[in-house]
Order: structure tokens, then sequence, then C-alpha cells
């Protein structure tokens, strides 16, 4: 059995037209006995406005990799909070089990390992009358497994990044800027 110390993915999935339920995921995954161990029991202490939770699948049901999620925006009202620890809450915790079961996280380090993710939700998301919450749960599963699965398979590798380096922008980029 390989000791997994730290391993860092990230994804992100939305659907055309819902911008609001966009999910981007940024997980970190390792030992329990490792920095990402040290940094999940420090996140044990509330911050405010990014209170961290665990992801869990119900009342009792704390998925194993143990998996604590902090939202990255600023949560200034309940119905956002009801969003994290509803919606998000139970499509990271089904997808964290789910990669266990598809083999995506060895099932013999369940409890030697933990997982930090940072979880988008869209400031302006609680307000949109036709919040489609299906999507919002179908886009952070997905987003959050594949997450997971790049961070164990090392993705995307360094000759990826290198091969892609002129003909890949980030979506925020504009090339009226200019080229470095």
């Amino acid at each position: 059995m390989s000791k997994i110390i730290l391993k860092a993915g990230e994804a992100t999935v939305f659907s055309e037209g819902k911008d609001v339920t966009a999910a981007m995921p940024e997980i970190v995954i390792g030992a329990v006995d490792g920095p990402v161990g040290t940094a999940f029991a420090n996140m044990m202490a509330q911050s405010k406005g990014h209170t961290a939770m665990f992801a869990v699948r119900d009342i009792n049901q704390l998925v194993r990799p143990a998996t604590m999620m902090v939202p990255k925006v600023t949560l200034k009202d309940s119905a956002n909070i009801e969003l994290f620890g509803g919606v998000v809450q139970a499509a990271t915790a089904d997808a964290v089990l789910d990669c266990v079961i598809e083999g995506i996280i060895p099932k013999d380090q369940v409890n030697d390992l933990c997982i930090i993710s940072l979880v988008w939700i869209d400031p302006g998301c609680a307000k949109e009358a036709n919040l489609d919450k299906a999507d919002m749960y179908k886009n952070n599963y997905e987003a959050t497994k594949l997450a997971i699965k790049r961070a164990l398979n090392d993705e995307p590798s360094i000759d990826e990044l290198i091969k892609n380096r002129k003909t890949i922008k980030h979506c925020m980029w504009d090339e009226s800027w200019g080229e470095i």
C-alpha cells in the first residue's frame, strides 16, 4: 500500500445557461498523519462566513475518507448556508463515497486519508427564482468526483500542461491584454 501524502485536484462543471449552479471544487487528499491531516484538524475552528463542515450523506453518515467542506466565498445568509449544508453537502458526500465504490480512492486507505474540499457557491444562487437544485447537485457531484480522480492521477500531467501552454488560456483572460 502506497501512502498518499498530499495530492491536489480541481474541476469545473457547469450547465449551459445555469451559471449559478456551477461547481468548482478544489481538493487536497492525503494522510491523516501528514500535512493534509494537520490542515484538516486545524479547520475545526470556525471562521466567520466560511464555516467548515463535514461531508455527510445524512445524519450519522460521515463519509470515509472524512471530508471537510469549506466555502470559497463568504456565506452571508441562511439561504446560501442551507444550500451549502444541503444540496452541495449531499453531492460532495455521495461523490466521495462513489469514488471509494468505484476504486478511485483505495478502500483499504479510507481511514488513513482525509479530504479538504474548497467549494464554490455563487453568492446569488439562493436568490435565483428558478434555482435548479438537481442541477446544482449533479454539477457538484460530477466535479467532486473528477477533482478527486485528477488529484489521485496527478492530472493534468506536467507534459500536458507544457504541451498546451500556448493554446489554452484562462477563461477570464482577455487576449487584448497581451502576452507576457
